[in-house]
């Protein structure tokens, strides 16, 4: 498998993914990823023929080395490779390791705030230029805590969590959104959208820079709503219009990030096992996978508005149906579970490197799509 966890910074920020695989190939193909920073988790010692296919500009090596590493790793550190270490790099007889050392990568998620305290002031003296990284946050709590000790990077899943807020509702922009999908849904008249539409000139705006980005080879650009319904039809618009919820709504971007990805995902996993229609189901569910996170609201709730067709209502809801074993795959490839992994790659009867294929393929379109809808 190749697992991906997004590393933000202090402001919520994707600065750079960290990349696990279980062989080789799949080790290669994420250093290849031409986006954000990469940080590769990697056996020690490592095979010359890995170290000669990986650009130290863009990879850092996240490697569970010791002290009797530290010489090997200063020579590969003076042909350019960066390095991120544990916390042994600390120790007080480690001072060739943590010499080495551009990151050292703290496990804070079960860590007292005083212990990390300690840990940044031991970095602070001992690996004066290595920037902390806070890994395993699970809560809003931890990722204070860290962030108040002075680490730089946090990795976890956190910020993806849904929790729940007590008088909760859709945002403004959110539920004209909605309202937007349920016309779309409904094969309502341009007319009818459109009205809606002047009610936020700029979800209009992105709806159209959306499409246009989309990577669907388009041959003009589509200029207005009209002109997007008469190139596409409104069944297609309503995943466009599912993306658009996500990608205009205020918060962590690290969750619109992840909803992009996962739709991507199960969209192109399931384009030689599902219909078109499904297909574009699974992108939906996939995006709409992280709604809770994005409004406080449980799920069916924040959709009660929309008439979604049944196989997406199953999915999200109940997780069961045609496309709850592509969601649980989705989820599977941002952690490093083996076996959740493999339970569902088996269910689905697809190969590793067809999923892990697909997975850079989504992270790559939506690294796309969500810097065209932030220009």
């Amino acid at each position: 498998m190749l697992s991906r966890q997004v590393v933000l910074d202090a402001r919520g920020r994707i600065v750079a993914y960290e990349f696990a695989g279980s062989n080789e190939e799949a080790v290669l193909h994420a250093a290849s990823h031409d986006g954000r920073m990469v940080f590769l988790r990697c056996d020690w010692p490592l095979a010359s023929n890995l170290l000669g296919m990986i650009d130290p500009e863009k990879v850092v090596l996240r490697l569970n080395a010791g002290v009797d590493a530290a010489r090997d790793l200063a020579l590969l550190r003076e042909q350019g490779f960066r390095f991120a270490l544990d916390q042994r790099a600390l120790a007080p007889a480690a001072r060739a390791l943590a010499n080495c050392a551009s990151f050292i990568w703290i496990d804070a998620g079960n860590a007292e705030a005083f212990t990390l305290l300690q840990i940044a002031r031991a970095a602070a003296t001992r690996a004066p230029g290595a920037k902390l990284v806070a890994s395993g946050i699970r809560t809003a709590d931890q990722f204070k805590a860290a962030s108040a000790a002075g680490f730089a990077l946090f990795e976890g899943d956190w910020f993806a969590r849904a929790v729940a807020v007590p008088g909760a509702a859709l945002k403004p922009v959110q539920a004209v959104t909605m309202q937007l999908m349920q016309l779309v849904r409904t094969d309502a008249e341009p007319a009818q959208i459109e009205e809606v539409l002047k009610r936020d000139p700029g979800l209009s705006l992105n709806l159209l820079r959306l499409v246009n980005s989309s990577g669907l080879g388009l041959r003009c650009e589509i200029t207005s709503f009209r002109h997007a319904v008469m190139i596409l039809g409104l069944k297609k618009l309503f995943r466009w219009a599912s993306l658009l919820l996500v990608t205009s709504s205020s918060g962590a971007p690290a969750v619109a990030q992840t909803a992009v990805v996962r739709g991507r995902l199960m969209e192109l996993l399931a384009t030689e096992m599902l219909s078109a229609d499904e297909c574009d189901n699974a992108f939906v569910v996939g995006i709409f996978s992280l709604l809770e996170a994005m409004t406080g609201l449980p799920a069916k709730r924040a959709l009660e508005g929309i008439s979604l067709p049944d196989t997406v209502t199953e999915a999200l809801i109940e997780r069961a149906g045609p496309l709850a074993p592509f969601l649980d795959l989705a989820i599977a490839c941002e952690t490093a579970d083996d076996d959740a992994f493999a339970k569902a790659v088996s269910s689905l009867q697809l190969s590793d490197r067809k999923v892990n294929m697909a997975h850079l393929q989504a992270l790559a379109w939506a690294e796309d799509l969500m810097s065209a809808s932030a220009a």
